[in-house]
């Protein structure tokens, strides 16, 4: 049965009546927040403004709530709430057990190497990692790559208590399929809104 099970779906998909849906629709949230003017060096040493976590629509897993550029580096994908195999074939995921952008914790992000991550290849000391979300815009500069073993949890920290972004993929970067190593690239918050969770 379970060999004769593949082609009695193969079957059905070209013999039946019933409209097959091969991709799921996701529930998109992204509304994008209009980018202040831009701060002065007297400003950007103030403390970020803040935004009530009340106020915005919170993403369920596998939601679409933002949108992560690399302009240097020739990336620009959907932001998703999850990181599983359907997220990941739309875009870029936060891992679910990570924080979102403004929460003062770490946010880890994966993406595949050879679709929405490859262009991290071009990664470097300095560049600007852009982040737009429902809530507010947020921008963190890159300050390091590390390639480690994909057992390596070392490679990041979740208990962080401060904002910082991290992204990864399998390593090398134009390798097909799953590898058994993965690039880590580092970056330090810049400015954005922290979200105040007791409003």
């Amino acid at each position: 049965m379970p060999a004769a099970s593949s082609y009695l779906s193969i079957a059905n998909m070209f013999f039946s009546d019933k409209e097959v849906k091969l991709i799921k629709e996701h529930n998109n949230i992204f509304v994008p927040v209009e980018d202040s003017s831009v701060a002065s060096k007297d400003e950007t040493s103030k403390k970020p403004e803040t935004v009530s976590i009340s106020s915005f629509t919170f993403p369920s897993y596998e939601d679409q709530f933002g949108e992560l550029t690399i302009d240097d580096c020739q990336i620009k994908a959907d932001l998703f709430f999850g990181d599983s195999w359907y997220v990941l074939g739309n875009g870029v995921g936060i891992y679910n057990g990570s924080a979102i952008p403004g929460y003062g914790r770490t946010i880890l992000i994966a993406g595949h190497n050879n679709t929405y991550f490859n262009g991290l290849k071009h990664a470097k000391e300095g560049q600007i990692v852009k982040i737009r979300t429902n809530y507010g815009n947020y921008t963190y500069e890159i300050t390091g790559m590390k390639i480690t073993d994909n057992e390596d949890r070392s490679a990041y920290d979740l208990d962080k208590n401060e904002e910082n972004l991290i992204m990864y993929t399998c390593y090398p970067f134009d390798t097909l399929g799953l590898t058994d190593l993965r690039a880590f690239i580092y970056a330090k918050y810049v400015s954005g809104p922290m979200i105040d969770k007791n409003s």
